[in-house]
């Protein structure tokens, strides 16, 4: 059998080894369902015998079309991004295209046009770079012609169609649930400044206090660690004027009701606690936190469809968000 193999086996050759026209080859390399079972069985005995693989690139130059989406991701591990990869293949399957996944390097500076010029070189039909943190050049960039390009961030970009979760609006959304039951003001344990989701959420808490006349209390900044959260915690124990808390994930309000707790403070009885993502349901069993959730695989599905469904022209560029949904459990209490 091994004599057999060659390094350029033609659909001649495995016509020829099955007894069939170099069509029906064809056919049965796009699974069509005008070849019989057992002449498909017969061709695919052949094209492994030989060692044959399609040449997709051959189809791709024929067709002018990849049937590819470049991803590029500057962190793989972050909160949310999981989901937003199974977005990114649930799309790309239901489109029978293929996805080529990129991770940028770790050290700064960022920048989109090196995240373009990387997957230009790619056999890629267009890309989606995830933006957890800004980039240098965020303003002045252009995507490759021809490579119509998505970003993933709440930012507008002129050039190119953006989705993301809207955490202005989610961060709003919590100051006001927790304002509505009767707290004075919300103390907010922020995350580094690098952040971009981040950074939205410190600006909707404080522009939700400000808009109803309250000075926003001195923030803490975290780093999305529970232990963070910890500190945080055992320093707000000590604010008789904190009653609610709301933290940017759910790490650091679990970390801040352990810390409150280790000062005597019990949640929701003294103070009420509230994170973002929804993420700790299975590693904290009975947690009981409320949290704002996010669809992350919602975002990663437009993205890849917006470049799935571009013309030969491109598409026209759109900015979109998706509200989060408000979990409520067990971590607010009522002071009204």
């Amino acid at each position: 059998m091994s004599s057999r193999i060659s390094k350029s086996v033609s659909v001649k050759d495995v016509a020829r080894l099955a007894g069939v026209s170099e069509q029906t080859v064809s056919r049965t390399v796009h699974d069509s369902p005008s070849v019989r079972p057992e002449t498909k069985k017969r061709v695919c005995a052949a094209m492994r015998e030989l060692g044959y693989r399609p040449n997709f690139a051959g189809r791709s130059l024929r067709r002018g079309k990849f049937k590819t989406v470049g991803v590029a991701m500057f962190n793989m591990a972050g909160t949310g991004n999981l989901d937003r990869l199974e977005g990114f293949t649930t799309a790309a399957d239901k489109n029978d295209h293929a996805l080529t996944l990129v991770k940028m390097g770790s050290q700064p500076p960022f920048t989109l046009e090196a995240a373009a010029r990387r997957m230009g070189g790619l056999p890629v039909d267009g890309m989606v770079i995830v933006m957890n943190r800004m980039t240098a050049d965020f303003g002045s960039f252009k995507p490759l012609p021809g490579l119509e390009t998505v970003l993933v961030t709440m930012l507008e970009h002129p050039t190119c169609s953006t989705v993301d979760n809207d955490q202005f609006a989610a961060s709003r959304t919590i100051v006001e649930h927790l304002l509505a039951r009767g707290h004075k003001t919300v103390h907010f344990i922020s995350c580094p400044e690098r952040s971009l989701s981040g950074m939205q959420r410190e600006e909707g808490w404080c522009a939700a206090l400000q808009g109803r006349g309250i000075e926003p209390p001195r923030l803490i900044r975290g780093d999305w660690t529970a232990k963070s959260g910890y500190a945080a915690g055992q320093a707000l124990a000590d604010d008789p004027t904190c009653t609610a808390v709301y933290a940017s994930n759910d790490a650091m309000a679990y970390g801040c009701i352990l810390g409150l707790q280790s000062r005597g403070k019990s949640v929701p009885a003294d103070v009420s606690v509230v994170g973002v993502d929804d993420s700790l349901g299975d590693v904290v069993p009975d947690l009981g936190l409320t949290t704002m959730r996010f669809d992350n695989k919602r975002v990663g599905e437009w993205a890849v469809e917006k470049i799935v469904n571009a013309g030969e022209g491109g598409a026209a560029v759109e900015h979109v968000l998706f509200p989060g949904e408000l979990v409520e459990r067990d971590t607010v209490r009522d002071l009204r």
